[in-house]
């Protein structure tokens, strides 16, 4: 079958949106590095809106920290795929063009470099997930002996990491005597802005302490809070698009059709009119921030480790589950919910409410598993910080310590049935010990984990109201099974 690319877009069904800009006319005013799926379906759709409205200086150019896979599939495509919304009501497909072109970091940093050092690129944004910022997700702290910060500040005109290369191309502009641009991280960290400016200046001031004083100046550190869910597309549903379109489509991206982007408006040197696409432009995004960190992936991360510990391949299944899905309610409703402060006008008891009916979406199949990843890193800010809160509160954390305790489960590498479980973290062997080391003593197991630093903050280890908690659902997990616990806690909780 023919593959999707600017020669057959003409070829496509009618009723499938396509670019109807010149693609060829546009200039790269955005590079985003970590540009994987969630990218493609999220910011860059804001940005085809905003090219195909005139705005003809912001094409992104993408880029690739690891793998040239999504390289592989663009490239034949001169940039196209397909946005798939999948809800309740069935599947609309539409094709992106805001992807002009795609670079690979390892085969060419210095080709990535100088697009970001180019006086055309005005904005920089990053979804490399949390541990791409080779940070130490409990204190914050950069990890001056992570490897790719080891070898940027030896080479640093061939950086590895994100903030690496970052930190070069805004070290190239102000030698040419360049505007900086403006670093934009999209990914799902507290104070995501300042804790990308954070971790650059203590990266630069390893290596260039009046580069670090310049960014300090000049460079501006936009918070956002992004939200929707996209799930990694599979082998079935590239055939199913190919069907529909009748050209084949390797850079094909699911996604719900819930989109949200809340953005502090603080830009360098300007950005796309993206509030004309349905961005909220804020003074203050850490009240939307902590919202989605708490309460879509609090929820998020225990309906994965729950979900999959019970047998469910998917959210969507899980959700089907109804203690499971009564425990996300009671979760959101009793425990991270109360901790939130949110601005007049926003709409809590909604949102909440349109996160049970979006994670219950049959049109996705967001697997338990792949939410389940790096869970090391994600759980600092999707649970950890709730249950601090909790704690200095004097409330309780039950569903939380289950989540926790599903968690630990989860990684120790072997399912209720005896199968084994990939665990992909980069503290998995660690987190493989630490369970194992307890032999099967919840209250060992769980002490095990408070010693990894690199997860829980001395402060938080060291309350023995967590470890009691956490040790009391482990013990009921480990003895009853993950089923029957979620159902004792419900009891407990609701009864």
């Amino acid at each position: 079958m023919r593959r999707l690319n600017e020669a057959t877009l003409k070829d496509l069904p009618a009723e499938v949106p396509r670019p109807g800009y010149d693609r060829a006319a546009c200039t790269v005013g955005i590079v985003h590095l970590g540009i994987g799926a969630f990218h493609r379906a999220h910011q860059a759709v804001y940005c085809d809106e905003r090219l195909a409205a005139g705005e003809h200086d912001w094409a992104i150019c993408g880029a690739s920290l690891r793998s040239p896979a999504v390289r592989d599939q663009l490239a034949p495509q001169d940039g196209l795929y397909t946005e798939a919304v999948s809800g309740p009501e069935g599947e609309n497909l539409r094709v992106i063009g805001a992807v002009t072109e795609v670079l690979v970091a390892p085969e060419d940093p210095e080709a990535l470099v100088a697009r970001l050092a180019a006086p055309e690129t005005r904005i920089a944004s990053l979804t490399v997930t949390e541990k791409g910022y080779c940070h130490d997700p409990a204190t914050g702290a950069l990890q001056h002996d992570h490897p790719d910060i080891r070898h940027d500040l030896q080479q640093p005109e061939r950086p590895k990491s994100a903030l690496g290369l970052l930190l070069a191309g805004l070290r190239r502009r102000r030698a040419a005597g360049l505007a900086p641009f403006t670093p934009l991280s999209c990914d799902n960290l507290p104070h995501n802005g300042a804790t990308l400016r954070g971790l650059l200046l203590e990266l630069a001031e390893a290596n260039d302490p009046a580069l670090a004083r310049w960014i300090e100046a000049e460079v501006p550190f936009p918070a956002t809070m992004i939200d929707r869910i996209v799930p990694a597309t599979t082998d079935a549903d590239r055939d199913r698009i190919a069907a529909r379109l009748g050209l084949r489509d390797e850079g094909a991206v699911i996604c719900e059709p819930f989109l949200q982007w809340v953005i502090e408006n603080r830009f360098a040197q300007g950005r796309p009119r993206w509030e004309e696409s349905g961005a909220q432009l804020v003074d203050d995004v850490a009240p939307y921030e902590e919202m989605k960190l708490r309460l879509l992936n609090g929820s998020h991360s225990l309906l994965a480790y729950l979900g999959y510990l019970c047998g469910h391949k998917t959210i969507a299944a899980t959700m089907a589950d109804g203690p499971l899905r009564r425990l996300a309610q009671v979760f959101m409703d009793r425990e991270a919910g109360p901790t939130l402060s949110m601005p007049p006008g926003a709409d809590l008891e909604g949102y909440k409410a349109d996160l049970i009916a979006r994670f219950a979406n049959p049109g996705l199949q967001h697997r338990t598993w792949q939410i389940a990843m790096d869970g090391s890193q994600k759980l600092p800010q999707r649970l950890l910080s709730t249950a601090r809160d909790r704690l200095q509160a004097g409330a309780p954390i039950d569903v939380l310590a289950l989540a926790l305790a599903g968690w630990m489960r989860y990684t120790g590498g072997r399912d209720e049935q005896g199968q084994a479980i990939e665990v992909r973290d980069p503290l998995a062997p660690m987190l493989a010990e630490a369970f194992a080391s307890g032999e099967g003593n919840a209250a060992e197991i769980v002490a095990g984990f408070l010693k990894i630093t690199d997860v829980f903050d001395p402060g938080l280890a060291g309350d023995p109201r967590l470890a009691d908690a956490v040790s009391a659902a482990l013990q009921g997990v480990l003895k009853k099974g993950t089923a029957a616990t979620v159902k004792d806690t419900l009891t407990r909780l609701e009864g």
